[in-house]
């Protein structure tokens, strides 16, 4: 007899049929969502609505879902007409940013900050169009638009608007779910919702060969001081390169060779240990040898400020110049995260939960569709292990 299916967590408020308001777990994420029903302006009949809390609080939930259905009973708007564009990054940036990672803030404030020179600080924040959205994709593509640190313009694939154009809609669809302290919303509805996002029709997901890796390794030395380290740490923990440049020696065990990954620096926002390897432990014992360093002090520290961890953008200018050194050809999308590739497809025999916990992936369906990629070796024994039953059948 098979085990009944966990039920999700949910709340309503408000009576069905009027003014209902469901709060629920998403059950990958096990963020909150919000789900309403409500006519926009111009629509002649209401649409269901489901909106993300982004963030994991019940209690938290449980008032939102009642305010909403408060709010929809009383037909009350859901925000004016005059909330500006910088008004509303302001409010965001004061009230959602600090509740999320170090890497995730600083997205925010470069997200903030290019929108704004995009768009205008003026800008009403309700008067986006289908225009405006085309008009962002093509001079993002272009290089023409770029984060200020971006001095050089440079073409950027679909990937990177998505991820930009998502963090739009995000700070969108949390202003009609935002009071305006007057008993309404900050925004009456998103206007940009429902908009085709840009997909890359043939992504490329290369992975860093073990003979690329060696050659990288040899030349560490010549590069930075601590460029091997971090090429050791990225490729035998399998981690993101933003969680690997803000370990502390807090965060590490030599003596039972583990790893605490912290939240804050987690994409997932989750705080877990993994075991270290003999490789990795040594790579560290020798750098704490050579600089002694305990606590809360970085592991890898910035070579001209010690109290802030190393930049990715040093980490990848180091990549860049190792393989220089090596006389490697630079492929396009081969960086760090190809270490991160190499990692999820030499396990693909692992247990898929132990490679996630490994690994920090959130989902198996995320490690599948894009980390673990077809390699020769692995194809190559399948087809070996299916030779003997051709042989029996023939016999």
């Amino acid at each position: 007899m098979g085990s009944a299916k966990k039920r999700r967590w949910s709340y309503s408020a408000g009576e069905r049929g009027r003014n209902r308001v469901r709060a629920y777990e998403d059950n990958r994420s096990g963020v909150l969502i919000l789900e309403f029903w409500e006519r926009e302006p111009g629509q002649p009949e209401a649409k269901r609505k489901r909106v993300s809390l982004r963030h994991r609080d019940r209690e938290r939930a449980k008032r939102q879902a009642d305010e909403m259905a408060a709010r929809l009973a009383k037909g009350q708007r859901r925000g004016g007409p005059e909330l500006m564009l910088q008004r509303l990054f302001d409010i965001y940036g004061s009230e959602v940013t600090p509740e999320k990672g170090v890497r995730q803030q600083e997205h925010d404030r470069m997200s903030s900050e290019m929108f704004l020179r995009f768009f205008g600080p003026d800008r009403k924040a309700n008067t986006f169009s289908r225009r405006d959205w085309d008009r962002f994709i093509r001079e993002r593509r272009s290089g023409k638009i770029r984060p200020a640190q971006k001095a050089k313009a440079e073409k950027v694939g679909e990937r990177t608007i998505e991820r930009d154009l998502k963090w739009l809609l995000a700070v969108l669809n949390w202003a009609t779910l935002a009071g305006d302290g007057r008993g309404g919303f900050l925004l009456e509805w998103n206007p940009l919702r429902g908009l085709p996002l840009p997909k890359e029709k043939n992504s490329k997901r290369p992975i860093v060969s073990e003979e690329r890796y060696k050659a990288m390794l040899d030349v560490a030395p010549k590069v930075d001081s601590r460029f091997a380290l971090v090429l050791i740490l990225a490729h035998e923990t399998g981690h993101r390169l933003s969680a690997v440049l803000q370990l502390r020696w807090s965060d590490v065990d030599l003596t039972r060779s583990v790893v605490r990954w912290q939240a804050a620096t987690d994409k997932s926002g989750r705080e877990h240990e993994t075991p270290l390897t003999a490789c990795a432990v040594a790579a560290l014992q020798g750098v704490q040898r050579e600089h002694p360093a305990i606590g809360d002090a970085w592991v890898l520290p910035a070579p001209r400020d010690p109290s802030r961890p190393m930049s990715r953008y040093l980490a990848q200018s180091c990549w860049r110049r190792a393989e220089r050194l090596a006389k490697l050809e630079h492929v396009e999308g081969l960086g760090w995260h190809g270490l991160r590739r190499k990692f999820a497809t030499e396990r693909k025999d692992a247990s898929r939960v132990d490679l996630c916990a490994l690994g920090g992936w959130k989902t198996p369906r995320t490690l599948e569709e894009c980390y673990q990629r077809p390699d020769r070796a692995t194809m190559k024994r399948v087809l070996e292990e299916r030779e003997p039953l051709f042989e029996a059948a023939g016999d």
